[in-house]
């Protein structure tokens, strides 16, 4: 019998998979439609949260795990599969920031590099921006990654390391005995397990309300523009409000993103493209000569304050999630995999997972 059945093969599902086989677990990834297509595919990849001062401490924990030990795990899955994820220390430049003296308190308290910055600094940071920026805050130790290449990799790392996963199956419900997960029911029949670890993002809710679970996670679309410019157009991240920019190595920029709460619907808009265009070249005027080469939207799992759950049900044994990490499943993703594992398995966690538990409805 399978040792944990993973429900989703986005980044956490995989990863998870991934640590789990490193201890020698023998693990099976169900995913209803290809590998990391949902959400980690769409999103934009920028190893921090925005404003990350302004998370609870439980995201800043998360996040503080997986940053210095995201470039190790790109190299590890570039010699695994073939594919480059693309880690690139970009730093992050945040414009208009009107709590920046509490910025800078973060940073002191966490010993990480956070800097408040002149309108004459920003410039020099970041010479694209338009004139007559504010002053901000400057994060020169934050990368990204490139998410659609991120996947990828991690596809292939599974099939170098020999981890079986099923595509095009999907998972119905949960089957409860006696109190413990036993398994699955899937468009393909049932599978049995002694752990399921349930990985679906913003479906994670659906499935396991099949076994009267609840959880607070649902749907959030984000919408996303990529310009077709050269690589030398911009050479930071920048974000300003809800909007950022992020220049990827072959010169594209990517411009994110919306919040938009419509249930499932993964449609994009072309007032969502307007707003998007628009914010980019007020920002960085000469992305008016690029044109917009792609746009898509994602489902991110929303959560409240952003606290995903992380852990096993406190009264169904075997039942595990991990989910509702919201606009910071990649940030969060390694942290969240390797605590996920280690309470499979059973061993002492790197990190405390009682913030990430199971909680009572608001």
């Amino acid at each position: 019998m399978t040792d944990c059945l993973v429900v989703g093969g986005g980044l956490l599902g995989m990863l998870t998979a991934r640590f789990l086989n490193e201890a020698g677990a023998e693990v099976l990834v169900l995913d209803k439609s290809e590998l990391g297509h949902e959400a980690s595919w769409a999103g934009g990849g920028i190893l921090s949260p925005l404003y990350p001062w302004r998370y609870d401490d439980a995201v800043t924990a998360l996040a503080s795990y997986g940053q210095p030990r995201y470039r190790e795990l790109a190299e590890a899955l570039a010699a695994e599969s073939g594919v480059d994820p693309e880690w690139t220390p970009s730093g992050l430049l945040m414009l208009d920031v009107e709590d920046a003296g509490d910025a800078a308190a973060w940073g002191q308290r966490h010993a990480l590099s956070v800097e408040t910055v002149t309108a004459t600094h920003t410039l020099e940071i970041e010479p694209a921006l338009a004139d007559g920026q504010g002053g901000g805050v400057w994060m020169p130790d934050v990368a990204q990654i490139r998410n659609p290449r991120l996947v990828k990799a991690m596809r292939g790392s599974l099939m170098h390391r020999g981890i079986a996963f099923r595509e095009g199956v999907a998972v119905d419900r949960l089957i409860v005995e006696d109190g413990r997960a036993r398994g699955v029911h899937t468009s393909e029949g049932e599978l049995r397990a002694e752990r399921v670890l349930v990985a679906s993002g913003s479906w994670s809710a659906e499935l396991l309300a099949s076994a009267g679970v609840h959880i607070e996670v649902e749907p959030v679309r984000g919408q996303m523009i990529l310009f077709g410019a050269r690589p030398d157009t911009l050479t930071r991240i920048v974000l300003a409000g809800d909007r950022y920019l992020i220049p990827r190595r072959d010169g594209h920029i990517l411009c994110g993103s919306t919040l938009e709460h419509t249930g499932f619907d993964k449609s994009t808009t072309q007032t969502a493209m307007e707003e998007l265009h628009a914010a980019a070249i007020e920002r960085v005027p000469a992305l008016a000569d690029f044109p917009v080469v792609k746009h898509w939207a994602g489902l991110r799992p929303g959560s409240p304050r952003g606290i995903p759950y992380i852990g096993e049900h406190p009264e169904i044994r075997g039942l595990f999630v991990n989910a509702g990490q919201y606009r910071n499943g990649v940030v969060l993703g390694l942290a969240s995999a390797q605590l996920a594992a280690d309470q499979i398995l059973g061993r002492a966690p790197v990190l405390d997972p009682a913030p990430y538990g199971f909680r009572s409805p608001h």
